[in-house]
């Protein structure tokens, strides 16, 4: 127990602690405050006029929860000062906030204590504390690695067309942007990747980028030793991801080929690569290279289960994650198939992750539909547009019919605090809010109810 600090006879004060779940929101949440004064400074904007703070404020929690939704254009708006804070503000967030003081620690030279190793592995969704540091310090240079690989790929494609310098900084600033799985892009006009819909390189580069970010560090660490090692964490993201992005591209080819506002005008090559990029974007990267707010129905409402779905634990995106999603699901298959216990390649799931997971999707689920409830009230919007703009600030996507620039100060915040959820995990907001968990002393006698 910790010693009061005393500072008086009369008045003891005992040293405040503070558990690994509120040290993440609050170092998310001051960073994103942070981020958006400098974003409302003038220097921040092309014309040289202060940003209005609320603007300024939801650009940078979109920044930092890596999900790309904008009130105002990127590339338009912000000068290059404000382009340099948003795409720091995106590292971060990729990094995350404990990833980002460790670096920085190591830098100075500051030994890296058992209360942020904890703080660490909380981040990284570990249950174990050895190590953490090492894989910590791999997850940079990993990072960097697959970054500085993408934007020099990427320059290579845009210089020519741009000039060398533009190309350069589009190649980092959308390698940046991708891999963190940001959606963020300095295209002008709210275009995003539209003018590149046919573009083999630039699909497959950010495609690329978007996929290694969503799959979660533990898995690209896991995946260095070779497919027959690989643990059943690696391999249920792995077949999952496969299949959501497989399933996706289906859908959309299925739905969109004949709308003349989307994949209609296109080739069939042209369509299946436009519909395999729709199908990967989603799972929380936020680009795209059709009009999303043209879209049929049914596109729209594929694009939310797989932004609600999102990506994998332990990486740049958000959403309730794949592994998530496919522990109710694997219990579904075992009652359906007659099997006692859900198992999957050739392993049974504990019990207490099958209860974290249908505890986050059911909450996940509740808080959506509560959140768009609240958007149609506010903007006076569709149910449909308003799960879209929920759907993809939970999953930090950034994928917008196109009322985000037009939400009111009230519709604005319900986003933010939609983004900031999404970034941090309803589970780790939930206990960073409670002073501790409880721990039970009894058990309570078990009676079976009637179900089904």
């Amino acid at each position: 127990m910790a010693r009061p600090l005393v500072i008086s006879q009369r008045f003891p004060l005992r040293r405040i602690t503070v558990s690994p779940a509120q040290t993440i929101l609050l170092g998310f949440a001051s960073i994103m405050v942070v981020g958006g004064v400098l974003l409302s400074l003038p220097v921040a904007a092309a014309d040289g006029r202060p940003t209005p703070f609320i603007d300024a404020l939801f650009t940078a929690t979109s920044a930092t929860a890596v999900t790309g939704l904008v009130v105002v254009d990127t590339a338009t708006h912000w000068s290059l000062f404000g382009q340099l804070v948003i795409l720091t503000l995106i590292q971060v967030g990729g990094f995350g906030y404990m990833t980002t003081a460790m670096l920085l620690a190591l830098l100075v030279g500051r030994r890296i204590g058992l209360r942020e190793r904890m703080v660490l592995a909380e981040s990284y969704n570990l249950y174990a504390l050895g190590g953490i540091v090492r894989f910590t310090k791999m997850v940079i240079l990993v990072t960097l690695a697959i970054e500085g690989t993408g934007a020099l790929l990427l320059a290579l494609r845009w210089a020519p067309e741009v000039g060398l310098p533009r190309g350069i900084y589009w190649g980092l600033f959308h390698a940046v942007s991708a891999f963190n799985n940001a959606g963020f892009d300095v295209m002008g006009n709210f275009r995003s990747l539209t003018r590149y819909v046919t573009d083999l390189p630039v699909n497959l580069i950010v495609t690329g980028l978007i996929i290694l970010g969503g799959l979660g560090f533990g898995v690209l660490m896991n995946l260095r030793d070779g497919l027959r090692r690989l643990t059943l964490h690696s391999k249920i993201v792995l077949s999952t991801s496969l299949a959501l992005i497989l399933i996706g591209a289906l859908g959309i080819l299925l739905f969109e080929s004949g709308n003349p506002g989307t994949l209609g005008p296109l080739g069939w090559p042209g369509r299946a690569l436009a519909a395999f990029f729709q199908s990967v974007t989603p799972r929380t990267a936020g680009f795209n290279t059709v009009q999303i707010g043209k879209m049929h129905d049914a596109t729209l409402m594929l694009l939310v289960i797989l932004m609600f779905i999102g990506a994998s634990p332990g990486g740049t995106g958000g959403g309730i994650k794949t592994t998530t999603f496919m522990a109710p699901l694997v219990v579904i298959l075992a009652q359906l198939r007659g099997y006692p216990e859900p198992a999957l390649f050739k392993r049974r799931l504990p019990s207490v992750v099958i209860y974290k997971a249908v505890t986050i999707a059911l909450l996940g689920l509740a808080f959506v539909v509560t959140m768009s409830i609240l958007l149609t009230v506010t903007e006076g919007v569709a149910f449909l547009p308003a799960l879209v703009e929920v759907a993809s600030g939970f999953g930090t996507v950034g994928l917008s019919t196109g009322i985000t620039p037009s939400l009111s100060t009230l519709g604005k915040a319900i986003i933010m605090v939609t983004v900031f959820t999404g970034r941090v995990g309803l589970l780790t907001l939930a206990f960073g809010l409670t002073r501790r968990q409880m721990v039970p002393r009894f058990h309570y006698p078990e009676e079976p109810i009637y179900v089904g």
